[in-house]
């Protein structure tokens, strides 16, 4: 008997509970339950969109047509950064340099991650050094990019510079680039070079 009391106590505490809040926690419970889900299925959509992506970005092969549909289709990719970054240097490297700009401009709009912002900045301060735009070049190099590609950049306004002739700026951004690069570092005697060539 005590027993069954016992029970009966149990189901009019659970009752008790229920009218008291328990509806809210059970609301809070299941709230959590689908924010998780929702998340869940979330990230399975990014990567399953990342892997289309890759396997698109890879038939790409400087295809301008392939790119721009892969960039129409997945413009916030890592794969279609990388395929951009990829084209424009062929582009580069057949001199067409208009071309090659407006593939670093798209990554410089489309795509936020710290690498692809450098290599942009500095590829596209590159072409602009090529077609003897000094001005377009500097102002590109001003855009900002983590501070761990700071020594990259500062070479490149050194080359700008010293493309111009104006060897003061040139020396002040090479000795800016070997300040910030590791002692270690394999780019260091090149710019080196570069600042005792002045």
């Amino acid at each position: 008997m005590s027993a069954h009391h016992d029970e009966q106590q149990e189901l009019e505490n659970a009752k008790h509970l229920w009218h008291k809040g328990g509806k809210w926690v059970f609301a809070v419970l299941v709230a959590a339950a689908l924010g998780y889900l929702g998340n869940v299925i979330y990230k399975g959509q990014v990567e399953s969109n990342n892997q289309k992506a890759a396997t698109l970005a890879a038939q790409v092969n400087g295809d301008s047509a392939k790119l721009a549909a892969l960039q129409q289709s997945h413009a916030k990719s890592s794969a279609t950064a990388l395929a951009t970054l990829e084209s424009a240097k062929l582009l580069f490297d057949n001199d067409k340099l208009d071309e090659s700009a407006s593939a670093y401009r798209w990554i410089l709009d489309n795509n936020k991650e710290p690498l692809f912002q450098a290599a942009a900045v500095q590829n596209l301060a590159n072409v602009f050094l090529q077609q003897k735009k000094f001005d377009d070049a500097l102002a590109i190099l001003n855009t900002p990019v983590d501070d761990s590609f700071a020594p990259i950049i500062n070479e490149i306004k050194g080359d700008v510079y010293s493309a111009q002739g104006k060897n003061k700026e040139a020396a002040d951004a090479y000795k800016l680039a070997l300040d910030k690069l590791p002692e270690n570092s394999a780019n260091r005697e090149l710019v080196e070079l570069k600042l005792g060539q002045l």
